[in-house]
């Protein structure tokens, strides 16, 4: 299987890889079915690309079989031959986050990457971009499936779909952070509960957490102390939460104290943007110096802005800090067996569309990486 990923400079480009890294026999009984052979990186900074492409090579190395990571020269290059294009890119860079979030603010309205007034001024930029990629796609890859995590995730995977139709996979990994917070808060292993996860995306309420027939959402919701074990029974608090009757997604936070979360970001020093303009450009100016350590640069970065991932909601509802455990949310680590289930699904489609459309034909199936 190749991979493609628009947006190949992208900061956590390296947490997909690793995912790649560590398929299991458990996750990928037929190996050959769900392994990745090559990764290509496509962005329009090839600096970028390069700085990424050495923390890429430093995770490979000593690992059997790992996936072999090129840099595309330029948009076609990249989507050629793919069979799979994950699209995580930001059109306007670090830099136009930074608008998103100061124009807003400026009116007196909250300027937040994903939703409100920020939101679309994002979607607004992105999705033309968006549609030239699809575009691409159906003209160079027509049989390419595209797993989309660019953001607003909703609005762009809606407008990609109306160009490439059911190829479309839209993903978010701030539900499965959720679920796996509430688990451990809940003293469940992760891997082993059901949910119920009513909405979309980031705006959404996990409303059961099932454990062997039993709903365990109950008995967290009425336990103060466990609640105040992970991020979103700190950001909520245990009375507002016992009221819903559910877990809200942390972005509701936005929605649900929006006149706190908004005098926090205007009392803040800089916003998140400028946050991660500063810190990524001091990373790849960095790593670009010392390719040798560019692993290690990279994994510092990344856990400082981890550390300081929603702070403005945190300093609105007297949060805290973020636990240990609530670093280990969703993370696009997820993103790799999702597109391994969306290659057998493909297969599974092939084969089903072959037995309705052609009972008693032979069947061969080939699968090429």
């Amino acid at each position: 299987m190749r991979l493609t990923i628009i947006g190949g400079g992208g900061f956590r480009v390296p947490l997909v890889y690793r995912a790649l890294l560590t398929v299991s026999p458990e996750e990928s009984p037929d190996r050959a079915m769900g392994r990745c052979a090559e990764v290509t990186l496509f962005d329009p900074d090839p600096g970028r690309a390069r700085v990424i492409a050495s923390v890429l090579a430093a995770q490979a190395a000593g690992v059997p079989d790992a996936p072999a990571v090129r840099i595309a020269a330029d948009l076609d290059d990249a989507l050629r031959g793919a069979d799979f294009v994950f699209c995580a890119m930001r059109v306007g860079g670090t830099a136009g986050r930074v608008r998103d979030e100061r124009v807003p603010l400026a009116a007196g309205v909250l300027g937040q990457e994903t939703v409100g007034a920020g939101g679309i001024l994002y979607g607004l930029r992105t999705i033309p971009v968006a549609l030239e990629i699809a575009d691409r796609m159906r003209a160079v890859a027509p049989d390419a499936w595209l797993i989309n995590f660019t953001n607003p995730a909703g609005m762009v995977t809606e407008a990609m779909s109306r160009r490439l139709g059911h190829r479309v996979i839209g993903i978010c990994d701030s539900p499965v952070g959720l679920v796996r917070r509430a688990a451990r808060a809940a003293g469940a292993d992760p891997a082993a509960v059901g949910y119920g996860y009513v909405g979309l995306n980031h705006l959404g309420w996990l409303q059961s957490l099932t454990l062997r027939g039993r709903d365990l959402l109950p008995g967290l919701l009425a336990d103060d102390a466990a609640l105040a074990s992970f991020e979103e029974g700190r950001l909520f608090g245990a009375e507002w939460l016992r009221a819903l009757g559910s877990l809200p997604n942390e972005y509701l936070h936005y929605y649900y104290a929006a006149r706190e979360t908004l005098a926090a970001a205007r009392a803040a020093t800089e916003t998140r943007g400028e946050y991660l303009e500063r810190q990524q450009g001091a990373f790849f100016t960095d790593a670009a110096r010392m390719p040798e350590r560019a692993l290690e640069v990279w994994e510092r970065a990344r856990l400082e802005r981890e550390e300081t991932y929603g702070a403005e909601a945190r300093a609105a509802s007297g949060g805290g800090e973020r636990d240990s455990c609530d670093l280990e949310g969703g993370t696009r680590e997820w993103a790799a067996p999702v597109l391994r289930h969306a290659a057998r699904r493909v297969v599974q489609e092939a084969l089903t569309n072959a037995v309705k459309h052609a009972p008693g034909s032979a069947i061969s199936v080939r699968v090429a990486h």
